[in-house]
């Protein structure tokens, strides 16, 4: 049950975040998308389910197809979220090219 209860708090932590308005793009967050696949592959995919293809992702995680869809969604707010990390979210040291990256690609699933 506790993983249950965790996922009860990231949630919450994802869509607060996604939709309040923290965070702007400032054109600093182009990345490449091709290379966010991979960092996402290595960094994210234990928790989030980061390909259309991946199987497993930890209960209450958004998918990043799902992140890609909110309006509100950009490589600051990525930023945001990666530097001050909510308490169910792994603190990753990634550069802000990373970052950026790792957006481009989220964003690029963007329907």
């Amino acid at each position: 049950m506790p993983i249950f209860k965790a996922s009860l708090v990231a949630l919450p932590a994802w869509l607060l975040l996604t939709s309040s308005g923290l965070a702007t793009d400032n054109g600093a967050g182009i990345g490449d998308a091709a290379y966010g696949r991979g960092l996402a592959i290595r960094w994210c995919s234990s928790c989030h389910v980061v390909t259309d293809d991946q199987q497993r992702a930890k209960l209450g995680a958004p998918p990043f197809a799902a992140i890609a869809q909110s309006q509100d969604f950009n490589a600051d707010r990525l930023a945001r979220l990666m530097l001050a990390p909510h308490p169910n979210m792994a603190k990753l040291a990634l550069s802000r090219a990373a970052i950026d990256d790792i957006a481009a690609y989220i964003l690029s699933l963007k329907k």
